[in-house]
């Protein structure tokens, strides 16, 4: 049996939206939501929270997650990526003689997130396949895009689609910052560089960013929406 893990990476000083990791969301600490959903969709031995903070570290383990460990202030900046954190995870568990063989990275600001989706994205992880991301297009196409300054006003992006039929052009895509699956050796570093990466389809309605006190808000009404909560 392939033994799979969550880790939730979740540091204590966010700057944006201070505590938002543990910040009430609808009822309930928002990083519960993801912890649950680890727990119950059936795919994990272990739900791991990273974190930095006591206090984080306190509310995942009473809504189940384990924290067998504080990341160290080195990987708790605005500088760390999530690769990093993941890599510190799984030599942490590495220590603990638990090699996991499949890795489910998902963002602690995800109350959107169905077990559907977790589900679903893990079967793309083919042998082929190095990295499997959620992903969602952009509202309008970004050849249309400008720059804008006070010094010389609106420029195109891409002069060239100044003129082009939004209807004429590609769809492109984001990262929804939803989850990540890869093998450990992905996080580790360890994998052949052009391995393929995947993007598992989310609509608009799945998923939104957290950044500001809008998306925030947005979000709750968006949760509500969706779950019928009003």
């Amino acid at each position: 049996m392939t033994q799979r893990v969550a880790i939730i990476p979740a540091r204590g000083g966010s700057k944006r939206i201070p505590r938002k990791n543990i910040r009430d969301f609808c009822g309930a600490p928002i990083i519960s939501y993801p912890i649950k959903l680890a727990l119950t969709c059936g795919l994990f031995e272990k739900v791991i929270v990273s974190t930095d903070d006591e206090e984080i570290a306190s509310i995942a383990i009473q809504y189940g997650a384990v924290v067998p460990f504080l990341r160290p202030a080195r990987l708790a900046d605005d500088f760390t990526g999530t690769d990093e954190v993941v890599a510190h995870a799984l030599s942490e568990l590495h220590l603990a003689n638990f090699y996991p063989e499949e890795v489910c990275c998902i963002y602690p600001t995800t109350p959107l997130l169905t077990p559907e989706v977790v589900r679903d994205s893990h079967a793309l992880l083919t042998k082929n396949v190095g990295l499997v991301m959620t992903g969602t297009t952009f509202p309008s196409p970004i050849q249309r895009a400008f720059l804008y300054s006070n010094e010389f006003g609106a420029r195109s992006f891409f002069p060239e689609h100044a003129m082009s039929r939004t209807q004429d052009l590609e769809k492109s895509w984001y990262d929804a910052g939803q989850l990540y699956w890869a093998r450990p050796d992905y996080f580790l570093g360890r994998l052949p560089i052009g391995s393929r990466v995947e993007i598992f389809p989310l609509t608009r309605l799945q998923s939104q960013d957290i950044d500001t006190s809008d998306d925030w808000l947005f979000s709750e009404h968006l949760y509500r929406f969706v779950n019928q909560k009003v």
